[in-house]
């Protein structure tokens, strides 16, 4: 029943589109970006933009960040923001501020793709927003940078994060078994990463001691998918970018269920996320799905309070 219907929504809402060469099937979130794909992503004439790296202009430390969640929608956010002109983006996840940050800001800056003047750097790594350390390493590189944070319905964005795991270790115990320390009192396991990651607010609270929330965007990943356009609106002028990405980027895919980016000038093929997107998820205990969205609810709350932004998370469940 509403159960049933719930379990039915797509994977990753939000994560829509594919970066523009086949490379990223295999979804760069999935596994660890090795240093060759990134000493790749930055030598000359790697593609670090929407359409072509320039061979001139300079590789510049990014200006703007997408930090976080993981199976939120960075990926299809990326790749939109890709399609404007005035923006140049690393494809693969640096991941600089929580695994390489001991290799320097030379290393950072090299990965970068080359920019000319007024056109913006970013790179996106949606682990940052869980490392503790990230807030006060990215603040001692600019403390003027823009961070943007695509968030999800924790529960669905926690049955998603299994799921992926679940693709590659198909031996891991049930989600049931993992989400709970003991399943008969009905304690959450909050430890498990899978849980952890969607208590947004605690980790909000970490990146509220170093930026202000003006620097700080949340995009919603189930309205990436109902409004994409909308969504990169927001994004664009957040940015202080020309509203160029609009609704004719976009177009719906019936078969995959979400909204794909429409076929550019240079390219053969429409660009849609690759098959590790849209995996349908395994059936979970209904009774166990209740318990995680109490559990969540007040965190919820507390992040809506905070944003000042109401995702209505709580109302979408309640119409399943």
């Amino acid at each position: 029943g509403a159960a049933g219907a719930w379990l039915r929504t797509p994977l990753a809402p939000g994560e829509v589109i594919t970066a523009q060469s086949g490379a990223f099937e295999r979804d760069p979130q999935e596994s660890s970006t090795t240093d060759e794909e990134l000493s790749r992503a930055g030598s000359p004439g790697s593609r670090g933009g929407g359409s072509t790296t320039p061979d001139y202009g300079e590789k510049r430390l990014p200006q703007a960040l997408i930090i976080g969640v993981k199976k939120g929608g960075t990926r299809a956010l990326l790749e939109a923001i890709r399609a404007h002109p005035d923006v140049r983006a690393v494809g693969t996840e640096p991941h600089f501020f929580d695994r390489n940050y001991e290799k320097g800001l030379e290393w950072y800056r090299n990965v970068m793709p080359k920019t000319l003047d007024g056109q913006i750097t970013m790179e996106k790594t949606p682990s940052y927003f869980v490392t503790n350390e990230a807030p006060r390493r990215i603040h001692s590189m600019a403390k003027d940078t823009k961070l943007i944070v695509v968030v999800r319905n924790p529960v669905t964005r926690a049955i998603s994060d299994y799921t992926q795991t679940l693709s590659k270790k198909p031996e891991i115990p049930t989600f049931e078994v993992l989400a709970f320390k003991n399943r008969t009192l009905g304690l959450i396991d909050a430890s498990w990463s899978a849980i952890r990651i969607g208590i947004y607010a605690l980790h909000l609270e970490n990146w509220l001691q170093y930026f202000p929330l003006s620097q700080i965007l949340f995009v919603s990943g189930e309205r990436l998918i109902t409004d994409p356009a909308g969504e990169m609106a927001k994004v664009q002028d957040f940015l202080g970018l020309k509203r160029i990405v609009t609704e004719k980027h976009f177009y719906f895919n019936k078969t995959k269920g979400f909204p794909c980016l429409k076929k550019p000038e240079d390219s053969s093929a429409p660009r849609c996320l690759g098959k590790s997107k849209g995996r349908t998820h395994p059936k979970i205990d209904p009774d166990v799905i209740h318990r995680l969205r109490k559990f969540y609810k007040p965190f919820n709350v507390m992040f809506y309070q905070m944003t000042g932004q109401d995702f209505q998370w709580e109302q979408e469940e309640s119409d399943k």
